[in-house]
Protein backbone atom coordinates (compact mmCIF):
# COMPACT_ATOMS: atom_id res chain seq x y z
CA UNK A 1 0.00 0.00 0.00
CA UNK A 2 1.59 3.88 -0.15
CA UNK A 3 -0.29 5.89 1.52
CA UNK A 4 1.19 8.35 3.89
CA UNK A 5 0.82 6.52 7.05
CA UNK A 6 0.78 2.62 6.27
CA UNK A 7 3.85 2.22 3.68
CA UNK A 8 6.80 1.43 5.58
CA UNK A 9 9.80 3.01 3.26
CA UNK A 10 11.89 0.44 5.28
CA UNK A 11 10.38 -2.37 3.34
CA UNK A 12 10.10 -2.68 -0.75
CA UNK A 13 7.19 -0.98 -2.08
CA UNK A 14 6.08 -2.68 -5.40
CA UNK A 15 3.24 -3.32 -7.49
CA UNK A 16 -0.52 -4.60 -5.70
CA UNK A 17 0.57 -8.43 -6.31
CA UNK A 18 3.26 -8.07 -4.67
CA UNK A 19 4.70 -8.18 -0.78
CA UNK A 20 4.06 -4.28 0.46
CA UNK A 21 4.45 -2.99 4.00
CA UNK A 22 2.03 -0.90 5.87
CA UNK A 23 2.68 0.64 8.91
CA UNK A 24 -0.88 1.94 10.88
CA UNK A 25 -1.12 4.57 13.22
CA UNK A 26 -1.39 4.75 16.66
CA UNK A 27 -4.40 5.11 18.03
CA UNK A 28 -5.89 6.63 21.48
CA UNK A 29 -8.71 4.65 23.03
CA UNK A 30 -11.24 7.39 21.68
CA UNK A 31 -10.97 5.96 18.42
CA UNK A 32 -12.02 2.71 19.32
CA UNK A 33 -15.73 3.99 20.56
CA UNK A 34 -16.12 5.58 17.10
CA UNK A 35 -15.11 2.59 15.43
CA UNK A 36 -17.62 0.65 17.76
CA UNK A 37 -20.16 3.66 16.55
CA UNK A 38 -19.06 3.19 13.15
CA UNK A 39 -19.39 -0.69 12.67
CA UNK A 40 -22.75 -0.43 14.55
CA UNK A 41 -24.32 2.33 11.93
CA UNK A 42 -22.51 0.67 8.80
CA UNK A 43 -24.05 -2.42 9.20
CA UNK A 44 -27.48 -1.21 9.65
CA UNK A 45 -26.92 1.00 6.59
CA UNK A 46 -25.14 -1.75 4.20
CA UNK A 47 -27.59 -4.49 4.66
CA UNK A 48 -29.04 -5.71 1.09
CA UNK A 49 -32.18 -7.19 -0.48
CA UNK A 50 -31.39 -11.10 -1.35
CA UNK A 51 -32.25 -10.51 -4.65
CA UNK A 52 -29.42 -7.41 -4.92
CA UNK A 53 -26.23 -7.91 -6.47
CA UNK A 54 -23.49 -9.56 -3.18
CA UNK A 55 -20.18 -6.94 -2.55
CA UNK A 56 -17.48 -8.24 -5.17
CA UNK A 57 -14.94 -8.45 -2.66
CA UNK A 58 -15.98 -10.23 0.53
CA UNK A 59 -13.69 -8.46 2.87
CA UNK A 60 -15.35 -5.49 2.02
CA UNK A 61 -18.81 -5.40 2.75
CA UNK A 62 -18.30 -1.46 3.62
CA UNK A 63 -16.80 -0.07 0.61
CA UNK A 64 -19.93 1.97 -0.74
CA UNK A 65 -19.22 3.51 3.04
CA UNK A 66 -15.23 3.66 2.79
CA UNK A 67 -14.94 4.66 0.09
CA UNK A 68 -16.05 8.21 0.49
CA UNK A 69 -14.04 8.04 3.55
CA UNK A 70 -10.80 7.45 1.89
CA UNK A 71 -11.52 10.17 -0.43
CA UNK A 72 -11.81 12.39 2.76
CA UNK A 73 -8.58 10.49 4.22
CA UNK A 74 -5.89 11.06 1.03
CA UNK A 75 -7.56 13.97 -0.90
CA UNK A 76 -8.07 16.55 2.44
CA UNK A 77 -6.85 15.28 5.63
CA UNK A 78 -3.55 14.28 4.37
CA UNK A 79 -3.09 17.03 1.55
CA UNK A 80 -4.33 19.74 3.71
CA UNK A 81 -3.27 18.89 7.43
CA UNK A 82 -1.18 15.62 7.64
CA UNK A 83 1.73 16.39 4.76
CA UNK A 84 1.80 20.21 6.05
CA UNK A 85 2.39 19.32 9.07
CA UNK A 86 5.02 16.59 8.51
CA UNK A 87 6.99 18.82 6.46
CA UNK A 88 7.13 21.97 8.99
CA UNK A 89 8.08 19.07 11.48
CA UNK A 90 11.16 18.05 9.32
CA UNK A 91 12.13 21.34 8.29
CA UNK A 92 12.08 22.97 11.62
CA UNK A 93 13.08 20.29 13.78
CA UNK A 94 16.70 19.54 14.40
CA UNK A 95 17.37 15.82 13.41
CA UNK A 96 19.18 14.51 16.54
CA UNK A 97 16.02 15.90 18.94
CA UNK A 98 13.71 14.29 16.41
CA UNK A 99 14.96 10.87 16.28
CA UNK A 100 15.61 10.84 20.83
CA UNK A 101 11.94 11.92 21.11
CA UNK A 102 10.47 9.54 18.33
CA UNK A 103 13.01 6.80 20.04
CA UNK A 104 11.27 7.69 23.24
CA UNK A 105 7.68 7.59 22.11
CA UNK A 106 8.57 4.06 20.48
CA UNK A 107 10.05 2.78 23.95
CA UNK A 108 6.48 3.00 25.23
CA UNK A 109 5.36 -0.08 23.09
CA UNK A 110 8.21 -2.32 24.35
CA UNK A 111 6.26 -3.79 27.07
CA UNK A 112 2.93 -4.51 25.26
CA UNK A 113 5.26 -6.28 22.59
CA UNK A 114 6.99 -8.44 25.18
CA UNK A 115 3.93 -10.06 26.09
CA UNK A 116 2.66 -10.27 22.48
CA UNK A 117 5.55 -12.21 21.95
CA UNK A 118 5.13 -14.67 25.07
CA UNK A 119 1.63 -15.27 24.30
CA UNK A 120 3.04 -16.36 20.77
CA UNK A 121 5.95 -18.89 22.39
CA UNK A 122 8.11 -16.25 21.19
CA UNK A 123 10.57 -16.49 24.25
CA UNK A 124 13.98 -15.24 22.47
CA UNK A 125 12.03 -12.37 20.76
CA UNK A 126 10.16 -11.61 24.15
CA UNK A 127 13.83 -11.29 26.17
CA UNK A 128 15.31 -9.17 23.07
CA UNK A 129 12.20 -6.61 23.86
CA UNK A 130 12.81 -6.90 27.48
CA UNK A 131 16.28 -6.25 26.91
CA UNK A 132 15.35 -3.27 25.12
CA UNK A 133 13.53 -1.45 26.94
CA UNK A 134 15.40 -1.65 30.34
CA UNK A 135 18.58 -0.62 28.91
CA UNK A 136 16.80 1.88 26.54
CA UNK A 137 14.73 3.11 29.65
CA UNK A 138 18.27 3.33 31.87
CA UNK A 139 21.24 3.88 29.94
CA UNK A 140 19.14 5.27 26.75
CA UNK A 141 17.49 8.10 29.03
CA UNK A 142 13.73 7.01 28.77
CA UNK A 143 14.53 6.10 25.41
CA UNK A 144 15.54 9.06 24.10
CA UNK A 145 18.87 6.89 22.88
CA UNK A 146 18.73 3.96 21.81
CA UNK A 147 21.76 1.64 22.68
CA UNK A 148 20.26 -1.71 22.92
CA UNK A 149 20.24 -1.61 18.82
CA UNK A 150 24.16 -1.83 19.10
CA UNK A 151 23.83 -5.39 21.17
CA UNK A 152 21.65 -6.22 18.31
CA UNK A 153 18.58 -5.95 19.67
CA UNK A 154 16.46 -4.10 17.30
CA UNK A 155 12.95 -2.91 17.73
CA UNK A 156 10.44 -5.17 16.39
CA UNK A 157 7.32 -4.64 17.32
CA UNK A 158 4.11 -7.20 17.77
CA UNK A 159 0.54 -5.83 18.26
CA UNK A 160 -1.71 -8.29 19.72
CA UNK A 161 -4.14 -8.62 16.18
CA UNK A 162 -0.94 -10.51 15.26
CA UNK A 163 -1.34 -12.79 18.19
CA UNK A 164 -5.16 -13.16 17.50
CA UNK A 165 -3.94 -13.68 13.27
CA UNK A 166 -1.38 -16.23 14.84
CA UNK A 167 -4.18 -18.48 16.45
CA UNK A 168 -6.54 -18.25 13.29
CA UNK A 169 -8.50 -15.29 13.60
CA UNK A 170 -9.48 -13.52 10.96
CA UNK A 171 -8.92 -10.07 9.79
CA UNK A 172 -12.42 -9.47 9.57
CA UNK A 173 -14.47 -6.97 7.45
CA UNK A 174 -12.11 -4.02 6.63
CA UNK A 175 -12.73 -0.43 7.96
CA UNK A 176 -11.33 2.92 6.34
CA UNK A 177 -11.03 5.06 9.82
CA UNK A 178 -11.33 8.68 8.24
CA UNK A 179 -8.33 10.35 8.78
CA UNK A 180 -6.33 7.62 10.50
CA UNK A 181 -6.81 5.30 6.98
CA UNK A 182 -7.07 1.63 6.19
CA UNK A 183 -7.94 -1.18 9.24
CA UNK A 184 -10.37 -4.10 10.17
CA UNK A 185 -12.36 -5.45 12.64
CA UNK A 186 -9.44 -7.63 13.93
CA UNK A 187 -6.61 -4.61 13.70
CA UNK A 188 -9.49 -2.61 15.94
CA UNK A 189 -10.00 -5.39 18.56
CA UNK A 190 -5.88 -5.70 19.18
CA UNK A 191 -5.31 -1.84 19.41
CA UNK A 192 -8.11 -1.89 22.09
CA UNK A 193 -6.35 -4.46 23.82
CA UNK A 194 -2.54 -3.05 23.48
CA UNK A 195 -3.87 0.57 24.96
CA UNK A 196 -4.66 -1.28 28.57
CA UNK A 197 -0.81 -2.57 28.73
CA UNK A 198 1.84 -0.53 31.09
CA UNK A 199 3.05 2.02 30.74
CA UNK A 200 0.15 3.18 27.91
CA UNK A 201 -2.66 2.38 30.39
CA UNK A 202 -1.37 4.70 32.79
CA UNK A 203 -0.67 7.63 30.34
CA UNK A 204 -3.28 10.52 30.91
CA UNK A 205 -4.66 11.61 27.34
CA UNK A 206 -3.12 14.68 26.52
CA UNK A 207 0.75 13.03 26.96
CA UNK A 208 -0.26 10.56 24.58
CA UNK A 209 -1.94 11.80 21.91
CA UNK A 210 1.56 14.11 21.77
CA UNK A 211 2.87 11.09 21.68
CA UNK A 212 1.11 9.66 19.02
CA UNK A 213 1.31 12.21 17.20
CA UNK A 214 4.82 12.14 17.14
CA UNK A 215 4.89 9.05 16.01
CA UNK A 216 2.53 10.03 13.35
CA UNK A 217 4.57 12.90 11.94
CA UNK A 218 7.91 11.05 11.52
CA UNK A 219 5.85 7.98 9.80
CA UNK A 220 3.85 10.48 7.53
CA UNK A 221 7.36 12.07 6.67
CA UNK A 222 9.65 9.00 5.88
CA UNK A 223 6.76 8.18 3.27
CA UNK A 224 6.71 11.73 0.99
CA UNK A 225 8.62 9.77 -1.70
CA UNK A 226 6.61 7.07 -1.69
CA UNK A 227 3.11 8.87 -2.77
CA UNK A 228 3.37 8.79 -6.35
CA UNK A 229 2.68 5.10 -5.74
CA UNK A 230 -0.93 5.94 -4.40
CA UNK A 231 -1.11 8.65 -7.37
CA UNK A 232 -0.11 6.33 -10.51
CA UNK A 233 -2.74 3.46 -9.49
CA UNK A 234 -5.59 2.78 -11.16
CA UNK A 235 -7.65 2.55 -8.41
CA UNK A 236 -6.04 4.22 -5.17
CA UNK A 237 -8.85 2.81 -2.89
CA UNK A 238 -8.50 -0.86 -3.77
CA UNK A 239 -4.55 -0.64 -4.21
CA UNK A 240 -4.34 0.84 -0.39
CA UNK A 241 -6.94 -2.01 0.57
CA UNK A 242 -5.23 -5.37 -0.96
CA UNK A 243 -1.74 -4.50 0.30
CA UNK A 244 -3.17 -3.82 3.89
CA UNK A 245 -4.58 -7.16 4.03
CA UNK A 246 -1.02 -8.23 2.40
CA UNK A 247 0.90 -6.74 5.11
CA UNK A 248 -1.32 -8.00 7.74
CA UNK A 249 -0.69 -11.52 6.48
CA UNK A 250 3.13 -10.57 6.51
CA UNK A 251 3.13 -9.27 9.91
CA UNK A 252 1.10 -12.12 11.27
CA UNK A 253 3.08 -14.98 9.20
CA UNK A 254 6.76 -12.91 10.29
CA UNK A 255 7.64 -12.19 6.62
CA UNK A 256 7.16 -16.29 5.20
CA UNK A 257 3.36 -15.68 4.41
CA UNK A 258 2.22 -18.91 2.99
CA UNK A 259 1.60 -19.23 -0.33
CA UNK A 260 -1.96 -19.12 -1.54
CA UNK A 261 -3.20 -21.16 -4.55
CA UNK A 262 -6.09 -20.64 -6.23
CA UNK A 263 -7.42 -24.11 -6.68
CA UNK A 264 -10.21 -23.32 -9.47
CA UNK A 265 -7.13 -21.83 -11.71
CA UNK A 266 -4.71 -24.26 -11.06
CA UNK A 267 -7.42 -26.92 -12.72
CA UNK A 268 -7.90 -24.87 -15.23
CA UNK A 269 -4.16 -24.80 -16.21
CA UNK A 270 -3.95 -28.33 -16.01
CA UNK A 271 -6.66 -28.66 -18.18
CA UNK A 272 -5.34 -26.93 -20.59
CA UNK A 273 -2.07 -28.01 -20.37
CA UNK A 274 -3.46 -31.90 -20.84
CA UNK A 275 -5.37 -30.42 -23.86
CA UNK A 276 -1.81 -29.64 -25.31
CA UNK A 277 -0.46 -32.67 -24.66
CA UNK A 278 -3.15 -34.71 -26.74
CA UNK A 279 -2.72 -32.34 -29.30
Amino acid sequence: MAYGYWLNNKEPVVNSSKKITIIKPIKLNLKMLFVIIFSIFVSACSSTPSNEKSVSDPKDPLEAINRPFWTFTWDYADKYVFKPASEGYVEYVPTDLRAGVYNMALNLNEPSTIINHLLQAKFTEAAKSTGRFVLNSTIGLLGFFDPASDFGWNRKEEEFGEVLGSYGVGDGPFLMVPALGPSSVREEVGDFVDSYYWPLAIIDFWPNLVRAGIIGLETRASLADQESIIKDSIDPYEFVKNAYFQNMQFKVYDGNPPIEVDQAEEENIDAYLEELEGM
